[in-house]
């Protein structure tokens, strides 16, 4: 089969990782893959004549390069070291290794390097190699249009014919909302198109056979995140990174001069950018088309809640306004009035900051490469298997969970929430935008608005609730914590703050937190409370006393396999302690992302940030040893040999501290050194305690938040009912949990149902939901292909290399 992917609607960071990997899996698959450039665009407008027979030159003459260094590299093999009796690389992917025209695509031009062009050719065909290293580039190296002419019927007829003519059958469309669309109305028109085709005499009766259905699946690629039926677009995290990068720099600015500032983002229809940095950049105020003020006029409501911030000593003023909000008549809001609003009736001094395009660019951060790869290759999956009877599938997230939902559906109830916007509905166009959105914009006002006695519960339901860190530290710590604080205060609860660990509460290191005295810690990394790896088992009866003696009614623990032990503890613990009889949970935070049963820690993100992409990685779950090494120093030679000519690039290896006691970075290093010979070298860079550090990720802090509310809930729930017993409370185990994301669901797990899942003297879940990652990482690096290994053998001690 031959499959083209095209780039549509307004350009989006981690395109080029959907391209990469669409291109690649689509490889592995045994199919010819090719790209169309500049969208629909390109569609319409084919190739030329004379393109297409310099592209069959080009082509032939890169194909019969690869060729000639495939049988040198086996000759070579031979004489030193064979691969396997027999073996040689995989003949589909030496064949589809790079078709010559990489360097025209990723030079961005796609004019005139090495005296070739890509003029009057908008159909490429494209290799294993042409694609590689895109997965960092921001935007679209493919090029994105909006195509008139695809939008009429003979637009569409001509790009018919163009796809016919280059014999694809499928088409893989990564754009917003109007490209599926498009794409989905091309699929429903084409047999009428390939007839229309066939009787002016343009294509034959074996061109009509051949394709009579056209394959379609589409993929998300917004910054909005304006998509329904999926919890976030491709492009969206690292539009809110560079928000979230705006904000924590404009807040020093704020707090010095004690100014306000109106940040405007993007966001015509959606407001999920206007949200999430409202909860993740610690925004006092924000301006979403979903849900405008209640207030009117507005005004009243915006200055009021100002006020009360200001009024408690608070410096700062930040105002987030998507650029499509409105009020409830529909009526514009725009920064500049807001702006004078503030100063007007406030007399702050007011700026405003218009982040405009520099929301869009840029490198894509860590999720933008790999839930894109994720994606990508769901989507050749989906069109494999497609039929003519089937639906065209959009592949989309839930929680962590790629799935794949009829793509017109998805686009139908987004378009629900213009309808409902237009109708003044505002709750219904709230809540179309599901549940996870609603959560955020919650969220946001639980943790921004002041307190005042209408928030607050009924006495008898208010609690003390300790806050511990366990364990490293891990960005979003401190985001949860100060969500947990000012939701506690909100509430009527009070807030305890148990500083240094367990060891700290023994020592009465505890204070009381305030409202305003975690305003800023949302962009903390590290643990402002300061954290230690010291369990309740270092005294568990004067644990039990200072529960008594700090009053807690209920205990939140933040951090990862270390907290996950200290609730376990405390849960064993009620056998013989009654001040352990209280709602307790573990929310997860580690860079390890070792937690048990959960997808998501708290912490993994940031550090993924700083750590992306790689050939070769080892890991503690699947140990180093010297077959495996002999193996992976056999892939690099032959891989390194098939690069092109005084054009070898660099590749990363990544091995977890823990994978090996003998092997060491040191020693992996200096092998692989000796055994590159001229074909490469090898450095080492240790990152260290540099991934535990630096500030939180925007998803880091906002789940933070989210989840830490979650906890509230759960706590709050269960409080009431030991409440409910009386003076002789019993606390279920249910009550001692830990909140996890699994696949697509939030899921709360006692204590002691996680223990039964757990590793303890490896301290990590028996069983990982990552584990099939690494063997895609292996796949989209062609490692078996390489070494001509099937699947099945990739794990075999015994293969003799």
């Amino acid at each position: 089969m031959k499959i083209a992917i095209l780039t549509s609607g307004g350009d989006s960071a981690g395109m080029n990782a959907v391209v990469r990997s669409v291109v690649r899996s689509g490889i592995l698959k045994g199919c010819e893959m090719w790209v169309v450039r500049e969208g629909y665009e390109g569609l319409v407008r084919g190739n030329t004549q004379a393109a297409e027979e310099q592209a069959e030159l080009v082509n032939a003459a890169a194909e019969a390069e690869v060729l000639n260094d495939a049988a040198n590299a086996q000759k070579e093999s031979k004489q030193a070291q064979p691969l396997l009796p027999g073996r040689k690389p995989d003949e589909n992917l030496i064949h589809n290794l790079r078709f010559g025209d990489g360097d025209l695509l990723k030079d961005g031009t796609s004019e005139y390097v090495g005296g070739r062009t890509l003029k009057g050719r908008y159909i490429v065909r494209v290799g294993w190699d042409d694609v590689r290293g895109w997965y960092s580039q921001g935007g679209t190296l493919i090029g994105t249009a909006r195509s008139a002419t695809f939008r009429t019927h003979e637009g569409r007829l001509a790009a018919a014919h163009n796809l016919i003519k280059e014999g694809i059958d499928a088409i893989v469309v990564c754009g917003g909302d109007g490209s599926l669309t498009g794409a989905d109305v091309f699929r429903s028109e084409w047999p009428d198109l390939i007839q229309e085709l066939h009787n002016q005499g343009i294509i034959s009766d074996a061109q009509v056979q051949k394709h009579s259905h056209l394959r379609i699946c589409g993929l998300v690629g917004s910054i909005d995140n304006d998509m329904s039926l999926t919890d976030l677009t491709i492009g969206a995290p690292t539009a809110l990174q560079r928000i979230c990068e705006a904000i924590d720099n404009i807040n020093s600015t704020a707090y010095s001069h004690s100014r306000a500032f109106v940040v405007e983002v993007m966001g015509r229809d959606c407001g999920w950018l206007a949200v999430l940095a409202g909860v993740a950049g610690g925004a006092d105020f924000i301006f979403i088309p979903e849900r405008p003020p209640k207030a009117n006029p507005w005004e009243d409501e915006l200055c009021a809640e100002i006020k009360k911030h200001r009024s408690i000593g608070k410096r700062k003023t930040i105002v987030i306004v998507a650029e499509g909000a409105h009020d409830a008549e529909l009526n514009p809001i725009r920064a500049e009035y807001i702006k004078e609003v503030l100063t007007d009736r406030l007399g702050l001094d007011t700026r405003v900051t218009t982040l405009g395009h520099t929301q869009r660019g840029g490198p894509p951060c860590a999720m933008d490469r790999i839930l894109p790869t994720l994606q990508g290759v769901e989507a050749v999956e989906a069109i494999l298997e497609a039929k003519p009877g089937t639906p065209s599938y959009m592949i989309g997230i839930q929680e962590n969970k790629i799935i794949r939902v009829p793509l017109m559906e998805a686009v139908e109830k987004t378009r629900d929430v213009a309808r409902a916007v237009k109708a003044k509905d505002f709750a219904k166009a709230l809540a179309a935008r599901g549940s996870e959105f609603v959560e955020y914009f919650e969220a946001f006002s639980a943790v921004a608005s002041l307190f005042d006695e209408s928030t607050q519960i009924a006495p008898e339901l208010r609690m003390r609730i300790g806050i511990v860190h366990m364990g490293a530290p891990a960005g979003g710590m401190n985001a949860a914590t100060r969500a947990l604080a000012r939701y506690c205060i909100r509430q009527g609860h009070v807030p305890i703050a148990i500083h240094n660990g367990f060891r700290g509460l023994l020592d009465d290191n505890v204070d009381e937190l305030s409202w305003l005295g975690v305003d800023a810690w949302s962009a903390r990394g590290g643990s402002e409370l300061g954290t230690n790896r010291s369990l309740p088992s270092i005294d568990i009866g004067t644990v039990a006393s200072q529960f008594q003696k700090y009053g807690l009614d209920s205990l939140v623990i933040i951090g990862g396999f270390e907290g996950f032990h200290a609730l376990l503890q405390l849960e064993e613990g009620r056998k013989h302690y009654p001040a352990f009889h209280i709602p307790m949970v573990h929310l997860p935070a580690t860079i390890s992302n070792n937690v048990p049963m959960t997808e998501y820690s708290l912490g993994s993100d940031t550090s993924l940030n700083a750590l992306t992409g790689a050939t070769l990685v080892y890991t503690p779950e699947d140990p180093i040893t010297l077959d495996m090494l002999r193996r992976d120093v056999r892939f690099l030679k032959t891989r390194y040999a098939y690069d092109v000519k005084g054009r070898r690039e660099g590749r990363i290896i990544i091995r977890n501290e823990a994978s090996s006691n003998v092997y060491s970075t040191s020693v992996l290093t200096k092998m692989f050194q000796e055994e590159g010979g001229n074909l490469f070298d090898a450095r080492s860079a240790s990152l260290g305690h540099t991934l535990q550090g630096g500030v939180p990720s925007p998803l880091d802090r906002a789940r933070a938040v989210r989840l830490s509310l979650q906890c509230m809930a759960f706590i709050e729930t269960h409080h009431k009912i030991l409440l409910d017993q009386g003076q002789k409370r019993s606390a279920d185990p249910e009550t001692a949990a830990v909140i996890t994301i699994q696949s697509s669901s939030l899921e709360w797990v006692p204590v002691q149902v996680m223990h039964q899942h757990a590793d303890m003297v490896n301290r990590r879940g028996k069983e990982v939901w990552w584990a099939g990652v690494k063997e895609l990482t292996e796949n989209l690096g062609a490692k078996p292909q390489f070494l001509g290994i099937r699947k099945e053998e990739m794990k075999s001690s015994s293969l003799g290399i």
